[in-house]
């Protein structure tokens, strides 16, 4: 009696197995995640800048609108070290688990042309899952200084060789890349002192131990706003809606490349599947969404949602595309 119960069992578990079998592969994923528990704890998102900067300021009001959207809860952690290679060099190798975040700018991009070598690799390290938006970088002068156009800075740059002094977000930043480029177009000598990131090098300008800031029009719009800072060109691709009469790099006839800053969403490599699709899912409808956009706007960016793939490819072509730029400006790797 037990071997024909026995032999029936095992008859029954074979026609189970069988019949899972031949389920479609979508339809056991979805078995899978019916009992996914993602998320039950706390997501934190890595910010490798300082406070205050333009990826902390889109990374704080992107993350909360994620968290909602997921119902998590969710942290904005800020690190800094080495133009944020050591942040970003850590984020590299953290859980691959769905927790942990990163809101990362162009640096990702820019660091391996200005540094020998960098601690990760930004194509194979990461998984990308969203584009969130872009900001143009902007130049613009203390008040007190006294310019308000680019001829009236070159004028002063000429006057006084090595008398002014600009400041940016650091080494690796685009913002330093514009500096140091229109030096060279223009053939002045402008000290540069770099900070530790977008908010520090506003502050330095505000505080007066800079006098010009190229850096990100995002934190810099309330003070152009109230006067404490005059606009000198756009670095971007075009005009920035609240700001219409600042002329942008090519209108003022430097062709090429503009200098806008890109902000991303992006996980560790070996992140889960199922999980990258459903935060790239959750972040697209987020973005789209009129008051998101608008919050976004009046911040400093400009929302681009586009999905992991096509930021994938954006990270691929800007690597090589930043290397070429510093070797053609004669910019030495440090």
């Amino acid at each position: 009696m037990s071997n024909v119960v026995s032999l029936r069992s095992r008859r029954q578990i074979l026609e189970a197995a069988a019949a899972m079998a031949s389920l479609p592969a979508a339809a056991l994923i979805g078995a899978s995640n019916a009992f996914a528990a993602y998320p039950d704890r706390l997501i934190k998102f890595l910010v490798p800048q300082p406070a205050a900067g333009p990826t902390d300021i889109i990374g704080r009001i992107f993350s909360a609108e994620l968290g909602e959207a997921l119902k998590a809860s969710t942290v904005v952690e800020n690190k800094t070290g080495a133009g944020g290679n050591v942040p970003i060099g850590g984020f590299a190798r953290a859980e691959a688990d769905g927790y942990n975040l990163m809101v990362v700018s162009s640096v990702l991009v820019v660091n391996p042309a200005i540094f020998v070598s960098v601690p990760y690799d930004p194509i194979n390290d990461f998984v990308p899952i969203a584009e969130l938006g872009v900001a143009p970088n902007c130049i613009v002068a203390d008040a007190k200084l006294g310019v308000s156009s680019m001829a009236e800075l070159l004028a002063m740059a000429r006057k006084e060789p090595g008398k002014l002094n600009y400041t940016s977000p650091g080494l690796g930043s685009n913002p330093y890349l514009a500096g140091e480029i229109l030096k060279i177009i223009e053939k002045i000598n402008i000290v540069h002192i770099p900070n530790v990131g977008g908010g520090p090098a506003l502050q330095a300008t505000l505080g007066g131990s800079a006098q010009i800031l190229s850096g990100s029009i995002a934190p810099a719009l309330p003070y152009i706003q109230s006067g404490q800072l005059k606009p000198i060109v756009i670095l971007g691709k075009k005009r920035w809606p609240t700001l219409p009469d600042v002329p942008t790099w090519n209108e003022l006839g430097y062709q090429g490349q503009s200098f806008e800053t890109f902000q991303c969403l992006v996980a560790p490599a070996k992140t889960p599947a199922d999980i990258v699709r459903r935060l790239e899912t959750a972040s697209l409808e987020i973005l789209v969404r009129p008051a998101v956009k608008d919050k976004l706007l009046k911040a400093g960016f400009e929302v681009t949602a586009t999905d992991g793939a096509t930021l994938k490819k954006r990270i691929a072509a800007e690597v090589p595309m930043w290397k070429d730029i510093v070797a053609k400006a004669g910019i030495k790797p440090r």
